[in-house]
């Protein structure tokens, strides 16, 4: 009786599985030949400022949050625009990170020139390709 049992189960286990041993949910479509994964290293390197080197000092905090507020507030900007690295150090601004175009560009510089001097930020955006 045991040894039936035994054999309705394991008729069922490779049922389940399949022929080749594997769950059906498990199975990895094969990729193309042609399909290449996405290298962005290249923009992914750190050099400069990063957001490790925004100070801790109440001014420098306030003033990327004014920017970022301001950035976050105009919604003709893109997800991109919204999203761009706001790094102040000593009350100087780095912004840095993708947007979609050129005017998007000169206008996020412009809003964080609400905040602080234009000679104060420096200007690391690049347009997304």
């Amino acid at each position: 009786m045991l040894l039936s049992h035994f054999r309705i189960v394991a008729v069922a286990a490779i049922a389940v599985l399949g022929l080749n041993g594997s769950f059906p949910a498990t199975r990895v479509a094969a990729q193309s030949p042609s399909a290449q994964a996405p290298d962005n290293s290249s923009q992914n390197k750190n050099t400069g400022q990063t957001a490790d080197n925004q100070a801790n000092a109440k001014g420098d905090r306030q003033t990327t949050a004014k920017i970022r507020k301001a950035i976050v507030g105009d919604k003709d900007l893109s997800t991109y625009a919204h999203n761009v690295k706001i790094i102040t150090v000593n009350g100087e601004v780095t912004l840095k990170g993708p947007v979609q175009t050129d005017e998007e560009k000169q206008k996020v510089a412009s809003l964080a020139s609400n905040v602080v001097p234009a000679d104060k930020i420096v200007n690391e955006l690049t347009v997304k390709q």
